[in-house]
């Protein structure tokens, strides 16, 4: 004799996360929100943008370092580009959140320090997007192409893709700088020296994505590191700052307790 089973309700797959999680992800969310508005709104314009970008050029060649041209010449048809292609458009949208996720349960101190450092930097580099606009290369006539739009399902330059980010935006390139500070927070965090190594080996595996598909010159790579660099010290100065004003005031509060004695 058979008899049926109880009918169990299938299985969802919930993600629970903590009131601290859940501030941080809102934290994020609204800076990210004031960040992307803020650079759209500071588009300059494309024949200023080039200027900028044909003043980088000559720069770069009188210091020996524009190879642009022949890292993407030497790549094409490879299926390294293919994967560069990929990876620079996994650095700010999957990396970059998942490097944070991996600290806040991995490391809160290391979680805080990158997440400090993304927010600083953010703020540092928007007034360089608004005095400062540069044309990347595969929009300033420099003979590079768009690998990204013809390799892969994301149009960098359609007019929906457009509408949320500001294409001449590529000083400084927070693709690198940010790939750098994931690279050496992620490296602090693992004790495997093989994983060090691969963190580590995240910020220049970026900087030849960045080169190779076209979207930024060596200059803008130097100017994300420091960029970065910049956000770094000035977000460690203000949680100073944070941590130093309660020790202030719970020190004010006992004053009057100990005067009294």
């Amino acid at each position: 004799m058979l008899v049926a089973s109880p009918t169990r309700p299938s299985s969802v797959i919930s993600v629970r996360l903590s009131p601290a999680a859940r501030t941080q992800i809102g934290i994020f969310l609204l800076a990210y929100l004031l960040y992307s508005a803020a650079r759209f709104v500071t588009i300059g314009d494309l024949p200023s943008a080039k200027d900028h970008a044909a003043w980088i050029v000559d720069l770069e060649r009188r210091l020996g370092v524009g190879f642009e041209a022949s890292v993407q010449e030497a790549l094409t048809g490879t299926w390294l580009l293919w994967l560069l292609n990929h990876l620079y458009l996994a650095a700010q949208l999957v990396v970059l959140p998942g490097a944070l996720m991996f600290l806040f349960r991995r490391s809160r101190p290391l979680y805080e320090r990158l997440r400090n450092t993304v927010l600083a930097t953010w703020v540092i580099s928007i007034p360089v997007y608004a005095l400062f606009p540069v044309a990347p290369p595969r929009l300033a006539d420099t003979g590079l192409v768009d690998t990204i739009s013809s390799q892969t399902g994301f149009a960098m330059d359609s007019s929906l893709t457009t509408s949320f980010y500001n294409e001449l935006a590529a000083v400084p390139s927070l693709h690198v700088g940010f790939a750098v500070a994931v690279g050496m927070a992620v490296a602090a965090a693992v004790r495997h020296p093989v994983l060090k190594a691969l963190a580590l080996m995240w910020g220049p595996v970026i900087g030849l994505a960045v080169v190779a598909t076209g979207n930024h010159f060596v200059f803008d790579i130097a100017a994300g590191v420091v960029a970065s660099a910049l956000g770094y010290l000035a977000g460690a100065v203000a949680a100073r700052g944070s941590v130093a004003r309660p020790r202030r005031a719970s020190a004010n509060a006992l004053r009057p307790a100990f005067a009294d004695a």
